[in-house]
């Protein structure tokens, strides 16, 4: 392997069946972690963009990875690895819902593995040998995930986590998802004058606290401090949003932070009611306007995510997610130790 700069960029060209391809790796600097130098060949996940990457406060320096199609003028893979999150481990995420390797329909399992060839040597010569992987829902990208899940395998990578990860189609009508018993409290929002709305940004901090009080009712914390929510808002304002369920009277019967991963994904990250709302549901009709939303914005997966406690699976917000006619699918988590 080359060396050919001071922040550790290298080229390898691949063997065999991958020769078309080759790898080329670069090591974060001063403006943050390395952006492809040939055009993606697909719409990347925002939390895989250099820019997200240089956000996400756990990663210090990251080894970025792309795998390069010369002939076509493309990159059709790529992989951000924080190195020092934990002390001899490489890790995708550093701190994001999910991270690993995007990749181009049609890269083969062949081409990934001289990708992960090229990175877990270049981590060897860094006297990093574990590293950790999760993955995004199978249904962000079925194809993919499963060239990824057949290499990793092939490499013995082993799963640590196995998820069930729920989203919704905005191409079937929400009501004819919903179990009966989701249905009768839909309708019995409508009657009480509960509406859907898309709020502005600058309530950002009410909004906040808000979510942040309704899971202390029931025991949950928020995985994000309110100034780290507001730097996603200001630096990706295309892709973050904030919906709401008011009653008439103004007040919020509910709330969620939406955010467009992709083209085609939207993830509903934050949703979060009062107690005091729990006879009426209000959730189930925020996911309707989210639903709707989707549709209208032409995105293909509605990502309603996971449901996993740290005891284990929380069976009730796996119920919830099944009546409110959510798809399951799987979502898993790697590591080669």
């Amino acid at each position: 392997m080359k060396i050919t700069a001071p922040l550790a960029e290298a080229e390898t060209p691949l063997p065999r069946a991958a020769a078309r391809l080759r790898v080329w790796l670069a090591e974060s600097g001063a403006e943050g972690p390395a952006a492809p130098r040939l055009p993606l060949a697909f719409d990347s996940f925002l939390y895989l963009r250099p820019a997200h990457q240089a956000l996400q406060p756990a990663a210090g320096v990251v080894l970025s990875a792309y795998l390069e199609d010369p002939a076509a003028g493309r990159t059709v893979a790529q992989l951000h690895l924080a190195l020092d999150a934990v002390p001899g481990r490489a890790q995708s995420p550093a701190q994001a819902p999910f991270g690993g390797v995007q990749l181009a329909a049609g890269v083969s399992v062949a081409d990934l593995h001289g990708l992960l060839e090229a990175v877990e040597a270049a981590l060897v010569q860094r006297g990093i040998r574990e590293v950790a992987l999760r993955g995004y829902p199978f249904a962000y990208d079925p194809s993919g995930a499963a060239v990824l899940a057949e290499t990793l395998r092939q490499r013995r990578y082993r799963v640590v986590l196995a998820e069930q990860n729920y989203h919704l189609d905005p191409a079937r009508p929400y009501e004819a998802g919903l179990h009966p018993s989701e249905r009768r409290r839909l309708h019995k929002c409508q009657r009480a004058g509960l509406h859907f709305e898309q709020e502005p940004p600058f309530l950002l901090p009410a909004a906040y606290a808000f979510i942040q009080a309704c899971r202390q009712e029931r025991g949950q914390a928020l995985s994000l401090p309110l100034e780290r929510v507001q730097e996603l808002f200001q630096q990706f304002p295309r892709e973050h949003f904030l919906f709401s369920v008011r009653q008439p009277d103004g007040g919020w019967a509910a709330l969620t932070i939406a955010i467009r991963v992709s083209e085609q994904v939207l993830y509903n990250f934050y949703p979060a009611s009062p107690l005091r709302c729990n006879s009426l549901s209000p959730v189930v009709l925020l996911n309707e306007g989210l639903h709707a939303f989707a549709k209208a914005s032409d995105i293909r997966v509605l990502d309603l995510g996971t449901s996993t406690l740290d005891t284990g699976p929380n069976a009730s917000l796996l119920r919830f997610k099944r009546h409110l006619g959510g798809v399951a699918g799987l979502r898993l988590s790697w590591r080669n130790f």
